[in-house]
């Protein structure tokens, strides 16, 4: 059972980047890991007998896989760096130091420094990162260096030491890296707008900066330093790559607890991560199953209570998708937009991954039970006698009245059954009758289905209002199939479903299966009725044109259109140049064609 359990995890594992976490039979993780394909990553571990001995008892105890799904690889190595440090696994060796990624700061004084490090002090300075690697850090701050002259000392340039001439200015200020602030060589508001220009760039917003690069590229082109030139142009391309910033750590965000809830008709599913310090901590999924006709707001606040007792969360504030009440101690905050919002989406985005998921292992171990369960939910949602194991839906197709045709698409236990989809060439209508033409075709498909003894569906569906539902109903009755067939029809404006003899229609739940089930129908119908509409539109444009001429075929008249681009510009080609498509003979038969008409 443990191994089914855990081909059944990976089967359905998502091909996106993120993090996974490896538990034993006692819930204890034992290895955290990043990955740019779960799935691939994931499957990487169980399909070999892998060359170390420490890997191969690791395989062994894993019983319960965990993962969270992030935007970007990136995300997912600063979030496995956080996990590990936070959960510190047994099997994970590199990373449990207290070692942490490199951060760029502005340092909050006179004349800010701007320098790397690893450590973030909460002295009301800014940091931005954290950065994946030394050599993109490095590659910024050089970048920096080379437009902006900023002072690498660390005096106190307060404007009392600066004017009792405390300071003296150093090699920097004389190789032209400094402007000699310590001296008073450079008023503080010029060295502020040059920070202001930095922050800009660290933020990611760098268009102005971009300029002054590509100028200072270009002058040093011009005067013929191309090596110089081509240092500058690598790190504008290592910065156009630069990502700014990352969901997985912000250092605006302290610590706060994030809820989101994704549901369906019979169960939710909520996400909750944990950031402290602005890291993410900690990823839960909670599936609730609903008892009664629950909504999104009770069901959240319910798994919220259950979630910060078990995990003893004291977080004072909480990021939820919409307003509650959860007391005066719990500041609730739904953000619109900003960082907040970012991990709001990634909470919601795992809550969405982790239904898809379940839904999936659902399917693969009992695809009956799935069928039989949205065949239930359909019956009870149409308000219909039986469940509509076997539905079929027309649609019409025509433009302007021409080559009208429709369509009738199968469903056999909920899913598309292609080999019964039939088309309809329309006989009896003249113009664009879409009413008409409706009658005819539901009366010619179930007079065949009578006459052949075939099972008849248990519903069917008019792509159309009232109008439509009507037109068909016609026929219904003509076969004597009134109370015995279910038909409803469905106009596409606002997804409204309306039944014969009722001018009020149904609205089905917008994430409701069983509005899924007719939409996916619907657009099977209009698909299939448009391509058949096509191929017949093109075949009599082509007919009409091409017929009249004695002796040349289909095939031969297709090459010369293909040839040509029109019937117009092969009117008006020699017979030389029809000859060289299609041989002197035929041509001589179209030439002479065209002359006589």
């Amino acid at each position: 059972m443990q191994k089914s359990t855990l081909d059944l995890q990976i089967l359905t594992l998502p091909d996106n980047p993120g993090v996974y976490q490896y538990y034993d039979k006692d819930g204890k993780i034992l290895y955290v890991g990043k990955a740019k394909n779960l799935k691939k990553r994931v499957s990487s571990y169980f399909n070999k007998i892998h060359d170390t001995a420490k890997t191969n008892v690791l395989v062994k105890k894993i019983v319960t896989i965990k993962h969270i799904v992030v935007p970007t690889e990136t995300d997912a190595l600063l979030l496995e760096n956080n996990l590990i440090k936070t959960l510190q696994p047994r099997y994970n060796v590199l990373l449990r130091d207290d070692k942490t990624y490199p951060w760029i700061c502005i340092k909050k004084e006179p004349f800010s420094r701007i320098f790397s490090t690893r450590n973030m002090v909460k002295d009301g300075s800014e940091y931005f990162g954290p950065y994946t690697s030394f050599k993109t850090v490095h590659t910024i701050l050089d970048l920096i260096k080379e437009l902006y002259p900023l002072r690498t000392c660390n005096y106190d340039l307060s404007q009392s030491n600066i004017n009792s001439g405390k300071f003296k200015v150093c090699l920097e200020y004389h190789i032209g890296n400094c402007k000699g602030p310590c001296e008073g060589l450079e008023p503080l508001e010029e060295y502020q707008r040059q920070v202001n220009a930095i922050r800009e760039i660290l933020k990611g917003n760098f268009k102005e900066s971009l300029k002054d690069f590509k100028k200072l590229m270009n002058n040093y082109a011009q005067n013929l330093q191309f090596e110089e030139a081509q240092k500058i142009k690598e790190k504008i391309e290592v910065l156009e790559n630069y990502q700014s910033r990352s969901t997985i750590i912000n250092p605006k965000i302290t610590n706060i607890d994030v809820f989101s809830i994704i549901s369906d008709e019979s169960a939710a599913y909520v996400n909750f991560l944990q950031i402290s310090h602005g890291s993410i901590i900690r990823s839960h999924t909670l599936e609730m199953k609903k008892k009664l006709d629950e909504s999104d707001e009770e069901l959240l606040e319910l798994a919220i209570v259950e979630l910060r007792e078990r995990f003893q969360l004291l977080s004072k504030e909480i990021i939820v998708p919409f307003e509650m009440d959860l007391g005066e101690n719990i500041k609730v905050t739904v953000p619109q937009l900003g960082d907040k919002k970012q991990i709001l989406d990634l909470s919601i985005r795992n809550a969405k991954f982790y239904r898809i998921e379940q839904l999936k292992q659902l399917q693969i171990v009992d695809p009956d039970r799935h069928v039989n369960r949205i065949m239930a939910q359909m019956q009870k949602d149409l308000r219909l006698p039986s469940e509509p194991r076997h539905i079929e839906c027309f649609d019409n197709s025509n433009i302007q009245g021409t080559n009208p045709v429709a369509a009738c698409v199968v469903f056999k236990d909920g899913k598309p059954s292609k080999k019964d989809y039939r088309h309809f060439n329309v006989k009896t209508v003249e113009g664009p009758n879409d009413f008409a033409s409706m009658t005819e075709i539901v009366y010619r498909r179930y007079k065949r289905l009578l006459d052949e003894n075939e099972p008849l569906p248990q519903l069917i569906i008019i792509d159309g209002g009232k109008g439509q539902l009507s037109a068909a109903l016609k026929s219904i009755d003509d076969l004597g199939l009134r109370g015995k067939v279910a038909i409803i029809g469905i106009a596409k404006r606002l997804e409204e479903l309306f039944y014969p003899g009722d001018s009020i229609p149904l609205y089905l739940d917008k994430k409701s299966e069983t509005l899924k089930v007719i939409q996916h129908l619907r657009n099977e119908a209009h698909r299939f009725g448009i391509t058949f509409h096509r191929d017949k539109r093109s075949k009599s444009a082509l007919n009409s044109s091409v017929e009249s001429i004695p002796g040349i075929g289909e095939k031969t008249m297709l090459a010369l259109i293909q040839h040509f681009k029109s019937v117009k510009r092969l009117k008006l080609a020699t017979e030389k140049e029809i000859s060289e498509v299609i041989g002197a003979s035929k041509a001589k038969k179209i030439v002479d064609f065209y002359k006589t008409n």
